[in-house]
């Protein structure tokens, strides 16, 4: 079983899968008058059909048990999905690149410092969220329409991958 090796989360490192949330290093301008600063377009909200909607969600997600089997990974081929955490706590983030099924010698896996969201690309293959605290509250933007947008590929029992967060 190959164990996954955690990342920091860096906008370049995370670009082939979508796009980190944060402000450091991040464009601004000044609004309100010069007493805001709006971190603007951050990341795009993907969607397949005009007919879509980008729809925001609360997460409450429990920490699971660690070290752990990924056994899975999900997409979303209809829409992107963005995970930003409401209480400035660090979590994982599990990634494969887009195609017919996730090739576990690319599965990558990150490290949220807490103020880093990600937005998953259109079909990019990911673990559900992964709190490493719970719960946890992540702010989630995604879409609703017609289709179903998820898909799931669970591993075989010699593709099983090892996510140990204090390796």
């Amino acid at each position: 079983m190959r164990t996954l090796t955690l990342e920091p989360l860096t906008k370049a490192a995370f670009a082939p899968f979508g796009e980190v949330l944060e402000t450091d290093g991040s464009d601004f301008f000044m609004i309100n008058n010069g007493s805001t600063r709006r971190y603007h377009r951050l990341a795009s909200v993907e969607t397949s059909d005009p007919d879509d909607r980008a729809i925001l969600s609360i997460f409450r997600a429990d920490a699971l048990a660690m070290p752990l089997t990924v056994r899975m990974l999900e997409r979303h081929p209809l829409g992107s999905q963005a995970f930003m955490p409401l209480l400035g706590r660090p979590f994982l983030i599990v990634v494969a690149p887009v195609g017919e099924r996730p090739a576990p010698d690319r599965v990558r896996a990150f490290l949220s410092d807490g103020r880093q969201g990600v937005n998953y690309r259109r079909g990019v293959w990911h673990h559900p969220v992964l709190a490493l605290e719970g719960p946890d509250d992540f702010l989630v933007v995604d879409r609703t329409g017609a289709g179903n947008n998820c898909d799931e590929h669970f591993f075989t029992e010699d593709e099983l991958l090892l996510l140990d967060p204090h390796r």
